[in-house]
């Protein structure tokens, strides 16, 4: 009987696994798309992740058809709300100022109406549950926030 040869196994390269998607991560998503296109379907120019003067990122920057800027901060859970100290430096840049939540959020965690407006979202669809108090910028502030907004979104148009 010939001696069986022993055939080393295929080694087979490890499978790469993508970065570990954080499901917090994925309801934020939904929630910002859901959101932005509320703002859209309302006529109003939306631009996500945009930078401030005070170097603070806005979720959400929204300019409407009557030069009216509203500033959306999604939060996607208690812990997101909690953690986030830095909220009350956008209002100063805002004519209105909301935050975006799923509709499963904890709402008493939430500033009080003379604050913020609320926005319920469920992923696919959101909703003004509570309007934001308006707050008029200085027209200086404006029109600088305008003329930012415009590069910005120019910046990011692929040609």
């Amino acid at each position: 009987m010939p001696d069986k040869k022993i055939v080393p196994e295929k080694i087979v390269p490890e499978k790469i696994v993508p970065e570990k998607i954080v499901p917090e991560k994925i309801v934020a998503e939904k929630i910002t798309r859901a959101t932005a296109k509320l703002f859209i379907d309302a006529g109003e120019a939306v631009l996500k992740e945009f930078t401030l003067k005070n170097n603070r990122r806005a979720d959400l920057i929204a300019l409407g058809p009557r030069q009216k800027i509203s500033i959306i901060e999604v939060k996607s859970s208690r812990q997101d709300f909690l953690s986030d100290k830095k909220w009350p430096e956008y209002i100063e840049f805002a004519d209105y100022f909301y935050f975006a939540v799923a509709e499963d959020f904890p709402m008493e965690i939430l500033p009080d109406v003379e604050q913020c407006g609320i926005i319920l979202s469920d992923g696919f669809d959101s909703l003004i549950t509570r309007p934001a108090p308006l707050r008029p910028l200085a027209g200086a502030r404006r029109a600088h926030l305008i003329r930012k907004l415009a590069v910005t979104a120019m910046g990011r148009i692929e040609i």
